[in-house]
């Protein structure tokens, strides 16, 4: 069943417009700026530092943030954007199936780790049987998070390798835990009010969290939900989009990441 963040789009959007563009102008013109649809932290940081190596190479690009993970896509199938940068590939299938569009990826650039937090307890053996844990509520990250505990030794679910399961397919939980679903983008705010929360790397650092001091458990680095930037079947040959794509590949952005992030975001293979 899809969740309800893909069924409803976040009212707030965030912009960071070079030029001022409104939300409702086309992207693609000839001679304009590549639009690029963002979450703010690290996507939006990446690609700053990705601008002046394409503006050496005359491409321009523009970076448009935004606050939640619906409407980077909508503006994108909406040709509002040329491509985005926020997303790993679960999602964007969920996405696709759930809207009927046909987005697709261009290249993989980082994995984020997902960690599970608590402000309550220093380590998972001080979490309290029947503690409440806060899930994010869009399905490919809800069966993540539960690989996440599986992993912590919390859960037991009944296909240890299924990633998009729900609290229904756990088939044991030793402490009783109790789950609750909620959007990705909020949960870093209700955090203090729960036992612990499994929180998307993006919005843990912009909540001011350290994945690798702070997280109780965190995937490794083998994580296989790798971001992507993503286009339409259209303009994923575009010239400006392979010269970004290559561009955040690069040795430069794998420098900056690896310095900027200590470990909390990781250059894709």
């Amino acid at each position: 069943m899809i969740r309800r963040s893909l069924l409803l789009s976040a009212a707030a959007v965030l912009t960071l417009a070079a030029c001022g563009q409104g939300a409702g102008k086309k992207a693609g013109g000839e001679g304009a700026p590549l639009l690029v649809g963002a979450t703010a932290v690290p996507h939006a940081e990446i690609l700053e530092q990705v601008k002046p190596i394409l503006a050496a190479e005359g491409v321009p690009i523009e970076i448009k943030v935004f606050n939640d993970y619906v409407q980077p896509n909508v503006q994108l199938a909406e040709k509002r954007l040329d491509v985005n940068y926020f997303q790993t590939k679960p999602y964007l299938d969920e996405f696709n199936t759930a809207r009927g569009t046909n987005l697709i990826t261009v290249a993989g650039i980082h994995v984020e780790p997902l960690g599970l937090y608590s402000r309550k307890h220093k380590t998972l053996a001080e979490l309290p049987n029947g503690a409440q844990v806060v899930l994010p509520n869009d399905a490919s990250n809800t069966g993540r998070a539960l690989l996440l505990l599986q992993a912590a030794g919390l859960i037991t679910l009944k296909d240890p390798q299924n990633p998009l399961q729900t609290v229904r397919d756990i088939a044991a939980n030793p402490k009783g835990l109790k789950f609750q679903e909620v959007e990705a983008a909020t949960i870093p705010r209700i955090l203090p009010q729960v036992d612990g929360a499994v929180i998307n790397t993006n919005y843990a650092l912009d909540a001011g969290l350290k994945p690798k001091t702070d997280a109780l458990q965190l995937e490794g680095a083998d994580s296989p939900y790798v971001n992507y930037l993503v286009a339409r079947p259209d303009n994923q040959d575009d010239p400006r989009v392979q010269a970004l794509a290559k561009a955040l590949r690069g040795q430069a952005i794998k420098d900056f990441i690896a310095s900027k992030y200590e470990g909390a975001v990781i250059p894709a293979a």
